[in-house]
């Protein structure tokens, strides 16, 4: 008798692991068969803008650097003696303006209108033929090179206007596109080409500044326009809105577009200044917060891969304009007011 009491204790664990396992797998069947079929009932709101009317462009932006147009390092012809400075550094000198006299009897003398950057000789001293004796710059006319690359250079000409803003100043000066150099320089499987542009700076602007030109391309005056939000595309990619009905029901209305930027769009058909529309945003609650709770009493942790954020997701469908102008900026004042839901 004194043997049984073993055997019934090893039966006894036995059952208990057999339990064990079968909830163990009832658990796991539970998580990755039933609890992914819950799913929250999708909730739809909607979004209100408002028609306006106004001026509305866009452009190209590009960025670049200050560098100057005239800059020359005058030298000695032949040995000599320095006879007469007739400048300082920093001077301001006229084209024509003596500079340097030498025993030789050459007179140095600007060829441009410009500033004494460097005076690397006093009277008295002794150059050699070639010594590089005198610097002048012109800081108040400078050029801005910057690179364009083979998908837009098509939308660049000489004779453009442009604007250039000096990155570290906030200053912007108006300009034109002097050259364009049409040998590229590639980077990569892509061509690049020199754009320059020259402008009239004030005495803050340096050289090797970074700046941003911006090209304009396009504008729409006193037309209807709506922001970007507000539009939806079909699968053709025809754009609509959302208009709600005297019964209170959301029909499509088809639209057509015109000039864009990165926030507006231009309405050519379909929709008048003062025109209320709707867009669709629709949320769903997460299953896999359920399922992660329901792990976490087994000592799973979280699932394979993260789980989805608490609360609710935006499901909301975004539409990618072609043609994005970097730095496009909008005249006017719109409307597209992000407001509640619908009226009813």
């Amino acid at each position: 008798m004194a043997m049984a009491k073993p055997k019934k204790k090893r039966r006894w664990l036995r059952r208990l692991i057999t339990w064990l396992v079968l909830l163990t797998v009832a658990a796991g069947a539970f998580a990755l068969f039933v609890l992914p079929t819950w799913q929250a009932e999708a909730t739809t709101t909607y979004v209100k803008y408002t028609a306006s009317r106004g001026t509305i462009s866009n452009a190209l932006s590009f960025s670049g650097s200050v560098s100057v147009v005239n800059n020359e390092t005058l030298t000695a012809g032949a040995a000599a003696t320095v006879r007469t400075v007739y400048v300082a550094e920093g001077d301001q000198v006229e084209s024509g303006e003596r500079l340097l006299r030498l025993s030789t009897g050459e007179t140095l003398e600007a060829s441009f209108d410009g500033t004494v950057n460097e005076l690397s000789v006093e009277e008295g001293d002794e150059v050699a033929a070639g010594a590089s004796m005198i610097q002048i710059v012109d800081f108040a006319h400078m050029k801005v090179t910057m690179r364009v690359d083979e998908y837009q250079i098509s939308q660049v000409s000489e004779g453009q206007a442009c604007r250039i803003t000096v990155t570290a100043l906030g200053e912007t000066f108006d300009s034109e596109i002097t050259h364009i150099n049409r040998i590229s320089a590639s980077q990569g499987s892509t061509a690049y080409y020199t754009v320059t542009c020259e402008m009239d700076v004030t005495e803050d602007v340096l050289p090797g500044m970074a700046v941003t030109v911006t090209i304009p391309q396009e504008e729409a005056v006193d037309v209807v326009v709506l922001s970007k939000d507000a539009l939806s595309f079909d699968v053709d990619n025809s754009a609509y809105v959302l208009r709600q009905t005297a019964e209170g029901v959301m029909e499509k209305v088809p639209v057509e577009i015109g000039v864009d930027n990165d926030n507006y769009v231009e309405i050519t058909a379909g929709l008048s200044e003062g025109d209320e529309v709707y867009a669709e945003e629709t949320t769903s609650a997460s299953a896999s917060t359920g399922l992660s709770s329901l792990m976490s009493l087994f000592g799973g942790g979280s699932m394979p891969g993260g789980s989805a954020p608490s609360g609710m997701q935006n499901s909301r469908q975004n539409r990618n304009f072609g043609g994005d102008f970097g730095g496009g900026s909008m005249g006017g004042g719109f409307g597209g007011m992000r407001q509640g839901g619908p009226e009813t």
